[in-house]
């Protein structure tokens, strides 16, 4: 059975469906047709409902659960992973920015929702790449970056200064890891097919941390920065346990993003299931 996939080229995606995209272990009579794409690509298509297994920033998928629901593998969750806002000057504290120009990697994505929480008021957003955000902050064309992936590795040798580490501030705020993106399936799959899904899955994901060179050429192709020790820098952040399986914590992790971004309306009442059963 051919299932459509769609991903972001980001080495933790790369990383994990390279084992059941090239054939490294038995896929149980799956195969797929890849689409890759930048996450808030990926969170906006997602609206469509006609991929069966999608990469979204948690953020996207609170809106997204009569379509789909959450495979047990796949999920970059962590502890000092979150997205960073980042300026040109030094010394800024976070109130600063409050009516400056801030270049965002999408509004649907985690990292906008955690600058919410941080930063309520502000309103002056410029939507981009995530790949664009660290040279708009350098030509002056935003003020602050909220940066993600691999830009978390690189903006301190461009000059760039930290204002403020959203997955800090998260974990000061909750104790929880933070949730950042999942691997959702189609809800109106066959039950039995979502199953065998979530089985390849964690067997790719188990595939590529035994075997962890593996996949290096194609992760390299498609990664936005070609330095090996920042690929697997980025890999070694957000591949971990919770990659594997969400278990209690992680679900629980989920369910309290879930609540905080209620409280303060930024998603709706939820009522669907949002792990697969």
């Amino acid at each position: 059975m051919k299932l459509s996939l769609a991903c972001s080229p980001c080495p933790n995606d790369t990383f994990i469906f390279d084992a059941m995209l090239h054939q490294k272990i038995d896929t149980h009579g799956l195969s797929f047709d890849l689409e890759m794409a930048d996450v808030e690509k990926l969170n906006k298509k997602a609206f469509n409902g006609d991929t069966d297994i999608i990469k979204l920033s948690f953020h996207a998928f609170a809106f997204l659960t009569e379509k789909y629901e959450l495979l047990d593998s796949g999920s970059a969750l962590g502890n000092n992973c979150g997205p960073i806002l980042i300026s040109k000057e030094p010394g800024k504290e976070l109130s600063f920015f409050k009516n400056k120009k801030i270049a965002i990697p999408g509004k649907l994505t985690t990292a906008n929702f955690l600058l919410n929480l941080a930063l309520e008021d502000a309103e002056n957003k410029i939507e981009m790449l995530f790949s664009e955000i660290e040279d708009a902050v350098i030509n002056g064309s935003v003020d602050a970056g909220l940066i993600i992936h691999e830009s978390r590795f690189t903006y301190l040798q461009k000059g760039l200064h930290k204002v403020i580490d959203l997955g800090e501030y998260w974990e000061s705020l909750s104790g929880a890891p933070i949730p950042l993106g999942g691997i959702a399936v189609k809800r109106s799959l066959p039950h039995e097919i979502k199953h065998k899904i979530n089985k390849v899955l964690k067997q790719s994901v188990s595939y590529a941390m035994a075997n962890p060179l593996s996949g290096y050429d194609f992760i390299k192709f498609n990664a936005q920065e070609i330095n090996e020790k920042v690929i697997y820098d980025h890999i070694n952040l957000y591949v971990n346990k919770f990659s594997l399986n969400l278990g209690i914590e992680g679900k629980k992790a989920i369910e309290l993003l879930f609540d905080k971004a209620k409280e303060k309306n930024i998603i709706p009442v939820i009522s669907n299931n949002l792990f697969l059963t």
